[in-house]
């Protein structure tokens, strides 16, 4: 599913339902995120999380031309999952300066040792950074956008009620939620589709 042009608010229209429509993605997001050890978050996006971000977006530069508008659908649209695979942003957390310098340099490749498991299947990889230039040879960025293909095996098994279970496994940063709760899981399973 893409984000047209025409279903956009306005600068004005948005600025009226900001609030009401803030807290109904606030209150969405809730059993979109999904902490992954102590230092990293995943937030799974879905159409409501992108367009928020997009009118977002729209309202602090103050986009208003066709162009523009144009520029921002074509940067987050691809970030909408499109039924057969989940798309999340990662963030990884530190709260002294010292400690996420220290740590950003020790967890290259992180964002390809992420793994979501439906029960009775074997685990997928994200596919990370479409985008590139999200790395170094001396650090990982602190935020990455991953995919994960599911394929339709794994999408009717999760729409029956398979357990799902996420997790990193990398060198310096192992972690895993096993089973992920389940409204996070409905959630979901909400928007897939085979």
């Amino acid at each position: 599913m893409t984000i047209e042009r025409d279903s956009l608010l306005s600068l004005e229209e948005y600025a009226r339902q900001r609030a009401e429509f803030r807290a109904k993605v606030m209150a969405h997001k809730k059993n979109r995120a999904l902490a992954v050890g102590s230092h990293v978050t995943l937030l799974f996006e879905d159409e409501l999380t992108i367009r928020y971000q997009i009118q977002e977006m729209l309202r602090i530069e103050r986009i208003f031309e066709e162009a523009g508008i144009a520029d921002e659908l074509a940067a987050y649209n691809p970030l909408v999952p499109d039924g057969r695979n989940w798309k999340a942003t990662m963030l990884i957390e530190f709260s002294e300066e010292t400690d996420r310098r220290r740590w950003l340099g020790r967890l290259i490749g992180i964002e390809d040792r992420v793994w979501v498991r439906v029960a009775g299947f074997d685990p997928v990889f994200s596919i990370a950074d479409e985008d590139p230039g999200r790395e170094n040879d001396e650090k990982t960025s602190s935020v990455h956008f991953l995919r994960f293909e599911l394929g339709p095996h794994r999408v009717r098994a999760l729409k029956s009620g398979a357990a799902l279970a996420v997790g990193i496994d990398h060198p310096s940063y192992a972690a895993q939620v096993d089973p992920v709760p389940e409204a996070i899981r409905l959630s979901l399973c909400g928007e897939l589709h085979v």
